[in-house]
């Protein structure tokens, strides 16, 4: 099973729809509230190269957001990374 990390915020549509979309793929994955932990917010910087939410990372690989997850949901290339 696949290692996800998905960063989100309070209130932001785009982390609800990345976190629906695992959902409904029946991905497990730990959600990192970056609104609770200025750190963490610090790390998914760092790591991703980003600031905005979600930030989504698969086996330490950054994914990118919520666009970028339904892009690879849609060509089939998701199943093939979890």
């Amino acid at each position: 099973m696949a290692n996800v990390i998905v960063y989100t915020k309070a209130d932001c549509p785009y982390c609800d729809w990345a976190k629906q979309l695992l959902d409904t793929k029946q991905v497990a994955y730990t959600e990192v509230r970056i609104d609770l932990d200025p750190a963490k917010c610090e790390e998914m910087i760092r790591l991703s190269g980003r600031r905005t939410v979600p930030q989504i990372f698969i086996n330490d690989k950054a994914i990118g957001g919520f666009d970028d997850l339904s892009l690879l949901a849609k060509s089939g290339q998701l199943n093939k990374l979890l």
